[in-house]
């Protein structure tokens, strides 16, 4: 006999406990890419990487967790809610272990990808126990601890990162982890070769024959698991989701906003190490601002959901992003604390006027036993987003930095001493007149200063990208319908009290 979710009145303590319990593993999830970001100069120096492999630390973690997120329903149907989280938080504890013991690139990456296959199912495994275990009022309490968890692993992500590689070492910031821990091949290929694709091409040229070679195993994996997905009548993810219209304009949003928080989480403390030359405490007191921006919008955007037309905070959410990221395109070798402010605060509040109502959207509808496999996909094309957006931000840091690099010698050599200022030379030997030969000592001396400046007018490129393309995908909106109170069908009649 089928058993839906206890009504509010009944909800016992136990629940709640369990409740709590995923909530926290969630927090440790966020927690530690928000912790590891801020850090990223400090395990390049410890561990020798090259300054093209770096964004590997983030993006292993995140090739992970885009395989294990559409995977979450099926576990769930497996295992059972409570099994897969027992699973993943013990998988998630013992990788971060892992991580902390690493010596060497080679195998810290590794670690992070277990670590990131058993985070990423944490994530929408609370977005559904959120769906499973409550019914309203008992729901937005549940929704509300959730959130403020989600939020608050952000806002101190940064600064607890900085802190702890300040005072002890990158190391323990994995090591962390562990004492709350302690307290599918076509789909796997498909995701893998994608995320392994945008991560590699960018350096090794999107024509080039290992490239195209990838592309083609991606485009080979990917369309036998949408066949497969959309041929069996219980397979291993539920495509069918994408029927419903409010649903699939969540996920392209979803996609949208993930392209926007992995983007930022990246960019900005690169810049701040590379240009700056921050340590990971200063640069996680500046990333802090972001996360406090959205832990302090929380309650607020709480309250405007219940009151206004869930679409027209969405766009004003994304209209908020895109103007936050287009004003960090005009940053400079002198950008620091102050000049950043404004754009993360914007940043910060927009990502609560974004998350709330397009989750609202593309789940709120949907039958208990379909929730657990649309979560998954929800949260898959955030991550899907990011990974997208790493790509292409590495894409155009790696051929704008050498372009503007000519652009600005051409202009030094021309006597420019606008460019001059912009490099931070003295200005007096720039008249507009063209430039002698200058000798090696002078070359040597000139080369660092220009090669910064251009990677920093490639930071704006990228910055300006971002905001650009969350500023079209707004074109979207009108997909949205007003919400109905129950879409989909079920394939089958379970037992609803394995899952939730």
């Amino acid at each position: 006999m089928r058993r839906f979710p206890t009504p509010a009145g009944a909800i016992g303590i136990k629940t709640w406990i369990g409740f709590v319990a995923m909530a926290v593993g969630m927090f440790m999830a966020i927690l530690d890419t928000q912790i590891v970001a801020s850090s990223l100069p400090e395990i390049q120096t410890g561990l020798g990487i090259p300054l093209d492999r770096l964004s590997w630390v983030q993006t292993a973690y995140l090739m992970a967790e885009i395989v294990a997120i559409p995977l979450t329903g099926w576990l769930t149907r497996v295992m059972s809610t409570r099994g897969a989280f027992f699973v993943c938080i013990c998988g998630f504890t013992a990788a971060s272990l892992a991580c902390a013991a690493s010596a060497s690139f080679w195998s810290l990456v590794p670690a992070r990808v277990v670590q990131g296959f058993c985070g990423g199912a944490l994530i929408p495994l609370v977005f559904s126990a959120v769906f499973l275990m409550f019914q309203w009022p008992a729901r937005e309490r549940a929704i509300l601890w959730a959130g403020l968890l989600a939020m608050l692993a952000p806002t101190l992500g940064p600064g607890v990162g900085g802190f702890v590689t300040d005072h002890f070492s990158w190391h323990w910031l994995f090591l962390i982890n562990a004492p709350p821990g302690l307290a599918l091949v076509l789909l796997a290929v498909f995701l893998a070769s994608l995320q392994l694709l945008l991560k590699e091409a960018p350096q090794r040229g999107w024509a080039s024959t290992p490239m195209l070679l990838l592309a083609a195993l991606c485009l080979v994996c990917g369309g036998s698991t949408i066949r497969r997905a959309l041929c069996r009548p219980m397979p291993l993810v539920d495509l069918s989701a994408f029927r419903d219209r409010n649903f699939a304009a969540g996920c392209w949003f979803s996609f949208v906003l993930g392209m926007g928080l992995y983007g930022a989480t990246y960019l900005l403390p690169v810049f701040l190490g590379l240009i700056r030359n921050y340590d990971a405490l200063v640069i996680g007191g500046i990333m802090m601002v972001t996360g406090a921006a959205q832990l302090m919008m929380a309650p607020i955007a709480t309250a405007l959901e219940r009151r206004a037309d869930t679409r027209l905070l969405t766009t004003a959410g994304f209209a908020l992003l895109a103007i936050g990221f287009i004003g960090n395109g005009f940053m400079t070798l002198q950008t620091d604390f102050w000049g950043l402010f404004w754009q993360q605060i914007m940043r910060g509040a927009a990502v609560m006027l974004c998350l709330l109502p397009t989750t609202s959207l593309a789940l709120g509808g949907f039958d208990p036993f379909l929730v657990p496999n649309a979560s998954g996909l929800f949260n898959l094309m955030r991550n899907l987003g990011g990974a997208i957006g790493l790509a292409l931000i590495d894409t155009v840091l790696y051929q704008r930095t050498a372009t503007h690099v000519e652009a600005i010698v051409a202009r030094l050599q021309a006597g420019d001493a606008s460019a001059a200022r912009l490099v931070g030379l003295p200005t007096e030997r720039f008249t507009g007149a063209p430039i002698s030969a200058v000798d090696e000592a002078t070359r040597a001396l000139v080369a660092p200063l220009v090669e910064r400046a251009g990677l920093v007018a490639a930071f704006n490129d990228a910055w300006l990208m971002v905001g650009g393309l969350v500023a079209l995908s707004m074109l979207a909106l009108p997909l949205f319908r007003a919400p109905r109170q129950t879409v989909g069908t079920r394939r089958n009649d379970p037992d609803l009290s394995r899952i939730a």
